[in-house]
């Protein structure tokens, strides 16, 4: 089956993954200043609807991560790819249900998995769990 590549692991970062995570991550929770707490999840439909895409994204960034050239090896960056996808399509629920609360959960969820792959493939850290257990 033909593909062709537009960049390398970097580029799926940069340009995919972490806009999308970073949406996700700026729709759940809340944030102390001065004036006050402010609420970070959507307030409108549309609002909602952008967390589900950028949900989606994810998922699909750990599609594009598991395409040969990008792929790092058949094991550990196997596990972390599947189960990026995995989480991004529970943000996806989340956003769909406008449960705030799992949108936060699944938002740490991605930040786990994020952090495992980058102890492995950037700072050489022989073994961690994914799945954050």
């Amino acid at each position: 089956m033909p593909f062709k590549p537009t960049g390398d692991v970097r580029h799926v970062m940069q340009f995919v993954l972490d806009p999308a995570a970073a949406k996700i991550w700026r729709s759940a929770g809340s944030i102390i200043t001065e004036a006050g707490e402010q609420d970070l999840r959507p307030t409108t439909d549309e609002g909602w609807l952008a967390v589900q895409h950028s949900a989606v994204v994810v998922a699909e960034s750990g599609n594009l991560l598991l395409l040969p050239g990008l792929a790092r090896d058949g094991e550990d960056w196997q596990e972390i790819s599947l189960a990026l996808i995995d989480v991004g399509m529970r943000a996806k629920a989340a956003a769909e249900a406008h449960d705030a609360d799992a949108l936060f959960d699944v938002g740490g969820q991605i930040y786990r998995i994020c952090q495992s792959c980058h102890q492995i493939y950037i700072q050489g850290v022989t073994k961690v769990n994914p799945l954050g257990g």
